[in-house]
């Protein structure tokens, strides 16, 4: 616990932080996220064939409600973690992070446990009604994983986040895998294995921060310090918790909007699509994103150095992005069918529509930290309630024409815009050319187009045997990774052989 005595003269003991580069950080992340995401992926064709479709769009439902709490869970102070010069007051950011956590997760007790009935109404889902909850559960449990996540990033721990991340997709596969197999396809076996597995990830980085910096916290941690950090980055909960809460409700809307316009089993056929189509995001994106946090935190007083980062950075997401959006959106009926059964056919329609949309998502996600980095936090509010905003009117106006194709078109359209405009915006806040980012595009969108040509005349010719096509698609996949290998700079990101950012670098 905190002490409201004053601090001791003598210096608290320092956290060791390892000397690191951009790239194996990132591939540090990637291998871990790599591996859980390869247990996920082997284990998503057995589920959708033991869940049905509308047992997986329920427990979204409840994974959308927990997920929309979590982006206030602390009040964003896990995000200024990063940003103090001095362990010691990042120290008291997160025990101002943790406290906000106990404090939003209590409300949310007293709020949603005695009215279980009428959350579960709420939602159109009467089956969650006996799991609502669980729910203040999860969500402190993803405030001290968002606190433990960044301390992690600031002492350039990625390997833990790799060993946490591993461990909790063997748990929830486990669990899903093991209760099915014994005849318990259900609700609540699904929803168990999801806690579970947030448990493991939890609990993992905990052990392993407490274990290294039990000692600064125990002697850094002061109240004084801790009503210091709530006045000194009131930014965080005052503007963009707004933005962050509107950036993940327009996340979790579809879900929440799917079941209420249509029902719970088009809600499973989203989920799926959904949660395939952010691979790539979750994988490799998500990865670049923690570790240029990180780096552009430290360089935020370098202009010239940040500019140089964010043009590597983009460049980096394009070449890894374009292609696999592209392939989805030209073969994702067919893909579907081979990895996850007849079942999910519509599923793998639902990815088509949005496979554009996600790369557009995939390049200006990373970036968008810029906003946080610079304190710029009232563009971040503008851009998510742009966002949200475009994502209501096209969940509304295909909900109402019952239409579940016109809805999702609406939103990939609109999601197009809206984040190739935040890219350019992202480009722009760091001095970044806006020509080298067009060249980029046109680069790697030249490599992958006679790829996606040959493709387009084997469906043309009728040859649209789902087999034929995922070869076809592996195939491509594999001759457009080697021309990636063939550029010096993502083949030395992708091996690791030390990508450094300096001011005399080619962006």
């Amino acid at each position: 616990m905190p002490s409201e005595v004053s601090p001791s003269t003598a210096s608290p003991p320092k956290t060791p932080r390892r000397k690191s580069r951009f790239a194996g950080d990132v591939l540090k992340l990637v291998g871990g996220t790599t591996l859980a995401q390869a247990i996920t992926v082997l284990t998503a064709p057995v589920l959708a064939r033991l869940y049905s479709p509308a047992i997986i769009g329920t427990q979204a439902v409840l994974a959308s409600l927990v997920g929309i709490l979590t982006a206030i869970v602390c009040l964003r102070y896990e995000f200024a973690i990063l940003l103090p010069k001095d362990d010691e007051e990042a120290a008291n950011v997160a025990a101002t992070a943790f406290l906000s956590a106990l404090f939003v997760s209590s409300i949310a007790a007293l709020t949603l446990v005695p009215n279980q009935d009428h959350v579960a109404k709420l939602l159109r889902a009467p089956e969650l009604e006996a799991f609502v909850w669980l729910v203040p559960i999860a969500l402190l449990e993803q405030g001290i994983f968002q606190i433990m996540n960044y301390w992690n990033s600031r002492m350039k721990r990625f390997g833990r986040l790799s060993i946490a991340r591993v461990a909790a997709s063997a748990t929830t596969s486990t669990f899903q895998l093991g209760l099915a197999a014994i005849g318990k396809a259900t609700l609540g076996s699904l929803t168990g294995a999801w806690i579970a597995g947030t448990s493991v990830f939890t609990g993992t980085l905990t052990a392993q921060v407490l274990h290294e910096a039990w000692p600064l916290f125990r002697q850094s941690i002061h109240w004084t310090q801790i009503r210091t950090s709530l006045v000194r980055y009131r930014k965080f909960p005052l503007v963009d918790l707004w933005g962050g809460l509107i950036n993940t409700i327009s996340w979790q809307l579809p879900t929440l909007m799917l079941s209420a316009f249509f029902s719970q089993t088009i809600v499973g056929y989203y989920s799926l699509s959904n949660r395939v189509i952010l691979l790539p995001m979750t994988l490799v994106g998500g990865a670049i994103a923690q570790v240029f946090f990180q780096r552009a935190a430290e360089l935020r007083h370098n202009p010239e150095l940040l500019r140089t980062t964010v043009e590597k950075v983009f460049r980096w997401l394009v070449a890894l992005g374009l292609f696999p959006a592209l392939l989805l959106t030209v073969a994702g009926q067919e893909l579907f069918a081979v990895v996850f059964g007849e079942n999910w056919i519509e599923a793998g329609k639902f990815a088509q529509i949005l496979g554009m949309w996600v790369f557009f998502l995939f390049i200006s996600s990373p970036l968008s930290n810029l906003f946080a980095i610079l304190e710029r936090q009232e563009l971040a509010l503008v851009v998510h309630t742009a966002i949200l905003l475009t994502r209501v009117c096209a969940l509304m106006v295909g909900g109402l024409h019952k239409n579940i194709y016109l809805t999702l078109g609406i939103w990939s359209g609109t999601g197009i815009l809206v984040y190739g405009g935040l890219s350019l915006w992202n480009l722009h806040l760091a001095g970044a050319s806006w020509r080298k980012a067009l060249f980029t595009v046109l680069k790697y969108g030249g490599y992958a187009l006679p790829l996606l040509g040959i493709l387009l005349f084997c469906q043309w010719r009728q040859a649209t045997h789902e087999i034929i096509v995922v070869m076809a698609v592996l195939v491509s996949g594999v001759y457009y990774g080697g021309l990636l290998y063939r550029d010096a700079e993502i083949r030395d990101f992708l091996l690791n052989l030390g990508v450094r950012f300096r001011p005399g670098d080619k962006a």
